[in-house]
């Protein structure tokens, strides 16, 4: 049994018992009831950072909820890594759809139970296990800091200022993050590239009150039919989206990189079981893993106007609303394809409705080169942990803060991820699996040790 394995076995009551403590934090940063409980949870790491072994390690404010940091730098003339994760999570409704409290973390068939288990606070705090290990076996081979903030479930609408300030104190060689998934257990895999993202609301008035449908119905244009119509010339009938200039500048697939994905083991039939779906949908000319990860895409996340009470009442109503995301891939910018959007959404209305429409905060697309120091050192230590070479995965996820990075400090991330898909973040049983949390500290370890050779 090799030191880090032993170690695991070891600690594994203690490393558990501890992220149960950061579980029962409801770290709610969309809930200003729950800030208190993101103070504590803040607080919480910072404690854990410096028992590691960080020589400095603090709770720094924000414009919202605070940031932990934390660092031991050994010397100054080696690499630096910078580790990102987050302490802050979802809300948990509906809550009576949970099988146990959110907030009181349950083991059931080797998965941990709880909100924030996988998205970030396990992954997270494996980090922190990790660097514990080689800070006091004294064979931490690089410098480390530590950014963990409480807003990533918000968009990290605080970090980028905090970024910008602290420049020279986050300078790093690398980003290391582990907020995003593997294939499977048993086909360990890297996040090679993300999507950025744009998201905006529309609004169309057509009356500037609701009418009598009867009286009004056929004479005066209802708003939310004209939304159903625009929103379906957004698309064509192969999937591909029709506004101008879209994908101008898609940076394509290589033929390297499509025969890469295909080494997937990737199961259409079970795909679509496991989604209660009969047939999948999709830009023509491409395979459902290439949509999802490597395409950008087009969808209305919400819509509603008019009545949608209980009953009947014939309304023909003032307002129609709806959300729409755009996930972008590499060449994509956020800011262009806003504004395309916009233009020709507006285009696409008549004179018969007014449209408004609110933008929110996106992020831009990430991909990482396979053939870079820090890929190769990932790859290495997933093939040590888990006795097979890792495949390249690019994820329809959008995680805005990996492109900030690599913008502000120059540094160059890398997407450690050891959940899985039927963790179901976001969702209620939100879970993390016992064997992924201790594989991830056993991996994150091998990774250090690999990077620096």
């Amino acid at each position: 049994m090799t030191d880090v394995k032993r170690y695991l076995k070891t600690n594994q009551k203690k490393f558990l018992s501890e992220l149960f403590e950061l579980l029962r934090f409801p770290s709610i940063s969309t809930d200003p009831e729950r800030k208190k409980d993101v103070l504590e949870a803040a607080r919480f790491i910072k404690e854990k950072l410096s028992a590691a072994g960080a020589a400095q390690a603090a709770v720094e404010s924000t414009g919202g909820h605070p940031v932990v940091y934390g660092e031991k730098i050994i010397d100054k003339k080696l690499p630096t890594v910078l580790v990102y994760g987050h302490y802050d999570v979802q809300p948990v409704d509906p809550v009576e759809l949970w099988n146990s409290r959110p907030f009181e973390p349950t083991v059931k068939n080797g998965k941990i139970f709880a909100r924030g288990a996988s998205d970030d606070k396990g992954q997270m705090y494996a980090h922190i296990k990790a660097f514990e290990y080689l800070a006091r076996s004294g064979r931490l081979p690089v410098n480390v800091k530590f950014i963990i903030e409480g807003e990533e479930e918000i968009g990290s609408v605080n970090l980028d200022a905090y970024i910008r300030k602290n420049r020279k104190k986050l300078a790093a060689d690398i980003v290391l993050i582990s907020d995003t998934e593997m294939f499977s257990n048993s086909v360990p895999s890297i996040t090679a590239g993300l999507k950025g993202l744009v998201y905006l609301e529309v609004e169309l008035t057509g009356p500037d009150h609701d009418l009598h449908s009867g009286v009004y119905g056929g004479a005066v244009a209802n708003p939310i039919n004209v939304l159903c119509e625009i929103i379906a010339r957004l698309k064509d009938k192969n999937g591909r989206i029709t506004i101008p200039g879209f994908y101008d500048d898609v940076v394509p697939l290589t033929p390297s990189e499509r025969r890469s994905m295909k080494k997937i083991p990737f199961n259409l039939a079970r795909y679509k079981k496991e989604l209660g779906i009969a047939e999948v949908f999709g830009e023509k000319g491409y395979s459902t893993l290439e949509r999802a990860g490597a395409r950008p895409t087009l969808d209305v996340n919400g819509i509603w106007g008019g009545f949608t009470g209980e009953g009947s009442k014939t309304v023909l109503p003032s307002k129609a609303h709806a959300k729409i995301s755009m996930r972008l891939v590499p060449g994509q910018n956020p800011k262009k394809i806003t504004t395309l959007f916009i233009d020709h959404f507006k285009a696409l209305a008549p004179k018969t409705v007014k449209v408004k429409i609110k933008t929110y905060t996106g992020g831009e697309p990430f991909v990482t080169a396979l053939d870079s120091p820090v890929f190769r050192a990932a790859s290495a230590a997933y093939a040590r942990s888990f006795g097979k070479k890792p495949l390249p995965l690019r994820t329809g996820g959008s995680i805005p803060i990996t492109a900030l990075f690599k913008k502000i400090l120059g540094a160059e991330p890398i997407l450690m991820g050891f959940g899985l898909d039927s963790d179901a973040i976001h969702s209620p049983n939100e879970s993390f699996g016992v064997w992924n949390y201790l594989k991830a500290i056993e991996t994150i370890i091998y990774f250090y040790e690999s990077y620096r050779k």
